[in-house]
């Protein structure tokens, strides 16, 4: 199959650790000559006569030179990863070393790997569908638990398992449908439209889920953007401090200290909030203060979450509900955080405030309360506990095509529900199917494949 698609039938090198000095790098070859170039490099032993999965260590000469001395992991077609004779060369982490094997390889016959060509051929060769190409690069890009299990998942086929029970069942039916057609003078009916209707009913719901784990799927991969807004002094860079451990927010008691944005990762429960400390909100004269407020202004309504931060001792209830209606008219996510209990005291705060639900009290300052205020984060944008055992979409390529899915299943439902002919009914089923196999990439084209895979680090 990867000659059909031409110019992924020559032998490709390329260095597959990150880049810099290490201990060990690894240099990896793939393709039909992969063992041959090798074996020109290796005179320790002839590795063409050695079996798969074998190790070899000897020194690697090129131009009468020793450039180093390795192991050479033999995999021999189609037990490797790519599904071709596959060569791995760990040498020692000297970018120099590791660029001399790279252009002697090349001098032998190989040639420089595009990026993600290696598990591009692993595609083409049916060892992975596109779903699982696809997660090699999430599972290299995790930065949490939560992301790296979710592409873990995907990536030992949990996804394309789903997706492959469900096309198989609509082909069968297909088909009979289909069948029907060449015999519509005899007016017989060879699928069951009782089981075609069961069928997509509970498909319906299975891809409704997927479609929905997508707003959860995005958080997981991308973490969310947090806005920490409210009035000067109300103690925004004090709670930005509490949060990261660490004074990376000026402090002070002047109003307007703040007046640019400060930005900083937070990992909570595995997933990263990108907290974002704004300058107060309020009117001011002062022109860099004003630029600062705008700004302020701008980041909330392009966060995923804002804490909206005010000081219990200041603000009224009625300050707090105007602040809640202009939040609920704009559309914005946020939670409400009192802070400086510490000043008013936890009783007092709470009788103050006790007509307003949901509101968590805090004391920036004595760290009182934060691991709630975490804890309610990861509520607010995961909307409770996340089983990443279970598939979570996280590919917009994937969630924009199962929502054609489910368009198709659903007119199919309606279709049967309206008494549609057979052929009808077929054109939709086969809409849904052309979807299905969309994700799997059993329905694409080089250009985009090499758009997907161009994504990928070269060496993967």
């Amino acid at each position: 199959m990867i000659g059909k698609l031409g110019g992924h039938d020559d032998t490709i090198v390329a260095i597959a650790t990150a880049p810099g000095v290490g201990a060990i790098a690894v240099i990896r070859l793939s393709g039909a000559a992969a063992i041959s170039i090798t074996d020109k490099l290796f005179p320790s032993k002839d590795l063409i006569a050695q079996p798969s999965h074998t190790l070899h260590f000897g020194g690697l000469h090129f131009q009468g030179r020793v450039i180093d001395e390795v192991v050479v992991s033999l995999f021999r077609a189609p037990r490797s990863y790519t599904g071709e004779e596959v060569v791995e060369i760990s040498c020692h982490g000297s970018p120099y070393i590791q660029q001399q094997i790279v252009e002697a390889c090349i001098a032998s016959g190989a040639r420089l790997a595009r990026p993600g060509e290696f598990t591009q051929r692993a595609f083409l060769n049916g060892k992975l569908d596109l779903t699982q190409a696809e997660s090699v690069a999430d599972l290299i890009a995790s930065n949490t638990a939560a992301s790296h299990q979710t592409a873990l998942q995907q990536m030992r086929g949990g996804f394309s398992r789903e997706l492959q029970a469900l096309r198989e069942q609509l082909i069968r039916f297909s088909a009979l449908i289909e069948l029907e057609l060449d015999f519509s003078q005899e007016d017989v009916e060879f699928a069951d439209r009782t089981a075609l209707y069961t069928l997509v009913n509970e498909s319906l719901t299975e891809v409704e889920k997927l479609v929905t784990s997508f707003k959860v799927g995005n958080v997981i991969k991308n973490g969310v953007n947090t806005a920490i807004i409210g009035r000067p002094n109300a103690g925004k860079s004090t709670l930005l401090n509490t949060l990261l451990n660490e004074n990376r927010a000026i402090v002070s008691e002047i109003a307007g200290t703040t007046r640019d944005t400060i930005e900083e990762i937070l990992n909570i429960g595995g997933i990263l909030f990108r907290l974002i400390d704004t300058a107060g909100i309020r009117e001011s004269t002062d022109t860099i203060e004003s630029i600062g407020v705008r700004k302020s202004l701008e980041k909330m309504r392009e966060a995923g979450i804002v804490i909206y931060l005010f000081d219990v001792s200041e603000l009224s209830v009625d300050d707090v509900l105007h602040q809640v209606h202009e939040f609920d008219k704009e559309g914005i996510s946020y939670l409400l955080v009192g802070n400086k209990t510490d000043v008013l005291g936890a009783e007092e705060t709470r009788a103050k405030f006790a007509m307003i639900p949901g509101i968590i009290f805090i004391s920036a300052r004595d760290h009182a309360q934060i691991g709630a205020l975490k804890d309610q984060l990861v509520y607010q944008v995961m909307g409770g506990a996340v089983n990443t055992e279970n598939t979570i979409i996280t590919n917009v390529r994937h969630y924009s095509a199962l929502q054609e899915v489910y368009t198709s299943l659903r007119d199919v439902k309606g279709g049967m529900d309206a008494g549609l002919p057979g052929d009808l009914l077929a054109l939709d089923i086969r809409r849904c199917l052309h979807y299905l196999a969309d994700i799997a990439g059993e329905v694409t084209n080089e250009d985009r494949l090499d758009f997907i895979f161009s994504k990928f680090c070269i060496g993967k």
